[in-house]
């Protein structure tokens, strides 16, 4: 498998843009945690709702447990404290509500943000990428086999833009068929070199 491209300038640029396209990539997942711990910030009024709440809840019952266990009227002057207790309780669900719905907010602004970048690198950068690396990977391959100088100039005769072909040879399909050793090697290094590869030795 080919990563790189054998020559310097194509290989230069494509590591370049690799390291740009991670930088793209490490810069929106920052921008992506600034912006989730900013948003949970506003998740700290309810914190201290339902801290209070909770605290407030706990005072009343306790009280109300205490009120409770006065003879004959106990009952009676206990079930203000139970409501006044229930609405504490109420008064901290909300707190913990609020803390969730910041929490979905800002989990909801993470995926839009990270949405468009990250598509943009799967569905534009990286199948051209991985399209070079597996045409390089057989390029490469059939260079070191006895039959490959053949196959990539057959494969130069149907990629190649005519005005290289006719560069390489003015007939460069009949050279092919009738096996002309040079044109051959040179069709095949036309092919290589398109990849960034280098040319078949002499």
């Amino acid at each position: 498998m080919k990563i790189y491209a054998d020559l310097p300038r194509v290989g230069l640029r494509q590591f370049i843009t690799d390291l740009l396209v991670l930088a793209w990539i490490a810069g929106w997942i920052w921008v992506a945690g600034w912006v989730y711990d900013r948003v949970s910030m506003l998740a700290v009024p309810g914190q201290k709702i339902e801290d209070a709440g909770a605290g407030i809840s706990g005072g009343l019952t306790e009280a109300g447990d205490k009120v409770g266990s006065v003879p004959a009227v106990g009952g009676q002057l206990q079930a203000p404290f139970d409501r006044a207790a229930g609405a504490a309780d109420a008064l901290s669900a909300a707190g913990r509500a609020q803390q969730e719905a910041v929490h979905n907010l800002a989990i909801a602004l993470v995926v839009l943000l990270l949405a468009v970048p990250l598509a943009l690198v799967l569905v534009g950068y990286l199948p051209i990428r991985l399209r070079w690396i597996r045409r390089a990977g057989v390029a490469n391959s059939l260079r070191a086999r006895p039959t490959g100088m053949d196959l990539l100039a057959l494969r130069a005769l149907t990629h190649q833009p005519l005005r290289r072909l006719v560069k390489v040879h003015p007939d460069p399909a009949s050279a092919w068929r009738q096996a002309e050793e040079g044109a051959m090697r040179s069709l095949a290094t036309l092919e290589l070199r398109s990849l960034g590869l280098r040319g078949l030795a002499r």
